[in-house]
């Protein structure tokens, strides 16, 4: 006995030029079911990649351009940035008077001295290691003004400078005094040398050689002490 095949399982797709036609069971047609496929592909207008994009308020501190203004870094940000002393420009030229709490145990003629000294790198770039006006750190600098103007020799990383001479509290600095600054997350890691007036001259990261006051926000907040090496 020859089994008779159902109708269904007869079908088969009638084929046109560029065309591809399937014939389907139960009364489903091509259409519904090629858009339910679509749909759950994700290629419809529906789905999440095709959305038209949602209009956000822009979020505070954007600018008018739209793109977000980077939020202040612990280092540089705000009112922690690095600045300049107002009138550094004409301290060391002498055009600025200032009070200067002086240290009895340097002379006139030695102020004088390292005044010229610091005066002389002023403006020189940061340079890790740097010696010269090519390029100058911090402890280089200090290292070099005690030396050229004192004759006083420093060791010549910041970390070890904090370790030698006397403590000194911030209500007694002098002038020619060494400040520390902890500026990398280790004890003593920028040092400058006290003026007077709650201003240092020191070789700045982002300034290079400059003047900075101790009331700034950036060092204020970073200020860890300062040593008297001439007694």
């Amino acid at each position: 006995m020859i089994a008779r095949k159902h109708p269904v399982l007869l079908a088969e797709p009638r084929r046109k030029p560029g065309l591809f036609r399937t014939v389907l069971p139960w009364g489903v047609s091509t259409l519904s079911l090629w858009l339910l496929g679509l749909s759950l592909s994700g290629c419809l207008p529906t789905a999440p990649r095709f959305r038209a994009p949602e209009h956000k308020t822009p979020a505070s501190g954007a600018d008018k351009s739209g793109s977000a203004t980077k939020a202040p870094s612990r280092e540089t940000g705000g009112e922690e940035k690095e600045t300049k002393a107002e009138g550094a420009d004409k301290v060391l030229s002498g055009e600025r008077s200032f009070r200067t709490e002086k240290n009895s145990a340097i002379s006139n003629l030695d102020q004088a001295k390292m005044m010229r000294e610091m005066s002389k790198m002023m403006g020189v770039s940061y340079k890790l290691g740097g010696e010269d006006q090519d390029g100058i750190d911090c402890s280089a600098y200090t290292m070099l003004v005690y030396r050229n103007a004192l004759r006083e020799q420093l060791p010549r990383t910041s970390a070890e400078q904090f370790k030698i001479g006397a403590p000194v509290t911030s209500e007694d600095l002098k002038f020619g005094d060494l400040v520390f600054f902890n500026t990398t997350g280790e004890p003593g890691s920028h040092v400058g040398i006290y003026l007077g007036d709650d201003l240092f001259a020191h070789a700045s990261v982002t300034l290079g050689v400059t003047i900075s006051s101790l009331e700034s926000a950036y060092y204020k907040k970073r200020y860890e002490g300062a040593r008297r090496v001439v007694r």
